[in-house]
């Protein structure tokens, strides 16, 4: 009975303090093109598809345009160990990205994104540090599209 009632104040103090889980955020267009990008547009066409706003085909058809303006991947040593063998890496990922309406004006100037995440490497575990750094990128991307979301849903249009 005690516990019940702890779990009961716990999920009640929860509602009361406003807590709310981040939901899909709402782009201030009915319609969007996403120009240029490789994988992240496939990625930020996801991430529209729950809104209310619909992805055109054709620039022409959408009240506002994103376009990619580029987008890479970069690998730094970070550090080496006392053979002087890499010990540490650092990847990069950056997007830079601008929105514009069908007049061409810029409603968002051109935003870049930079993420980084550092891993650690071994000579003994290539193959698995490969897969380990194909994912770190994935995430970093996925990271930069719920980014890019973000900004471009804090546009004000002139409706």
């Amino acid at each position: 009975m005690l516990k019940q009632a702890l779990l009961l104040i716990s999920v009640l103090s929860l509602a009361a303090c406003g807590f709310e889980l981040r939901g899909s955020a709402a782009l201030p267009f009915e319609s969007l093109y996403i120009e240029g990008g490789q994988d992240i547009a496939v990625d930020l066409e996801r991430a529209v598809r729950p809104t209310a706003t619909k992805v055109t085909d054709r620039a022409q058809d959408a009240q506002a345009t994103l376009q990619i303006l580029g987008e890479e991947r970069e690998k730094r040593i970070l550090s080496l160990n006392r053979a002087g063998r890499v010990s540490e890496f650092r990847l990069l990922y950056r997007v830079s990205f601008k929105v514009s309406d069908q007049k061409g004006r810029a409603l968002l100037p051109t935003q870049q994104i930079e993420l980084r995440r550092d891993i650690t490497f071994n000579d003994s575990e290539t193959l698995a540090k490969e897969s380990e750094e194909a994912l770190l990128y994935r995430d970093m991307q996925t990271d930069a599209v719920q980014q890019i979301i973000r900004r471009v849903s804090v546009i004000r249009t002139a409706s």
